[in-house]
């Protein structure tokens, strides 16, 4: 097991505003490509075949990268939406957003171009629209339910809210790094965000019960926690740097999305539990009316 040693931050050398800056500016960037995304497109993160309906295709051709790529353009009436390569061979990815063109006549044009196909499968846009909504209503539901459970746990209104506003910026942020990198918002990503809200409330409970229910004092019921917390997302962020990497070597693209957004909110929620999370409580404790 990997042991990552925690170091023990002099949180007194900085304030309450200068601990909760950096997060909050992040998090307003954050909201702002957001925002910028929806004017452009119309939607707050390009969604993915399983929501817009369409089809793939995963084809082998055998030639060098920019000749193949040039080949499948030329190979298919009406041109692929995207084309993404799989490093560890010549295979290719291949999504179509459109009802012109069944998924047997592509296979058929993939063929009559000499190009083997390794599989694919369609998505109706009516099945697509249904799981679009369902998936983002569990990620609604999930949200709305951690919150109330977290303001049933603690009964007052800094610690509670400081563990939501959390979660949410572990969220968002993710979301305007998955426009920035052109990751479109699928059920493996709509799952890695709801892991997200898990982790999230985990380190965020864990150091709010260290510091408003146990013995001793602040900064000490701090670093108690914090060489839990660090330890677990630390494990848990290695982790998904491996797999993303190995995910990503192979052509895996469901695991590499999955591990990506994952990567972005673990290193998020660290930014946001002991500095933004914890300068709200140590407001609460020191100058609200915690006190």
């Amino acid at each position: 097991m990997v042991a990552f040693e925690v170091p023990e931050i002099d949180y007194t050398r900085y304030t309450n505003r200068q601990l909760a800056a950096v997060p909050l500016a992040v998090l307003a960037i954050a909201l702002l490509i957001i925002a910028g995304w929806y004017v452009a497109t119309g939607v707050p993160v390009n969604p993915g075949l399983e929501f817009t309906g369409g089809a793939e295709l995963r084809v082998a051709v055998d030639a060098p990268d920019g000749q193949a790529r040039e080949q499948i353009r030329a190979a298919f009436d009406p041109a692929p939406e995207s084309i993404r390569g799989v490093p560890s061979d010549n295979t290719y990815i291949l999504t179509f957003q459109t009802e012109e063109v069944g998924v047997s006549a592509l296979e058929e044009q993939a063929r009559a171009a000499g190009f083997e196909v390794a599989s694919s499968y369609t998505v109706s846009p009516s099945f697509g629209s249904r799981t679009q909504l369902l998936a983002l209503g569990g990620v609604a539901f999930a949200f709305l339910g951690m919150s109330a459970l977290v303001f049933l746990m603690f009964r007052t209104f800094v610690p509670s809210i400081a563990v939501v506003i959390s979660a949410f910026s572990d969220i968002v942020i993710p979301v305007a790094l998955m426009n920035v990198l052109g990751i479109e918002l699928t059920l493996g990503t709509v799952a890695a965000l709801l892991m997200i809200i898990g982790y999230s409330v985990d380190s965020d409970i864990l150091l709010n019960n260290h510091i408003l229910r146990r013995s001793g004092g602040f900064y000490e019921s701090t670093y108690r926690a914090m060489r839990t917390g660090v330890t677990m997302t630390l494990t848990s962020l290695a982790a998904m740097v491996v797999m993303t990497i190995v995910a990503t070597l192979f052509g895996i693209q469901l695991l590499a999305a999955i591990g990506t957004v994952l990567v972005f909110g673990l290193t998020t929620d660290l930014l946001n539990t002991y500095m933004l999370n914890l300068s709200l409580l140590r407001w609460y404790k020191y100058e609200g009316v915690g006190n």
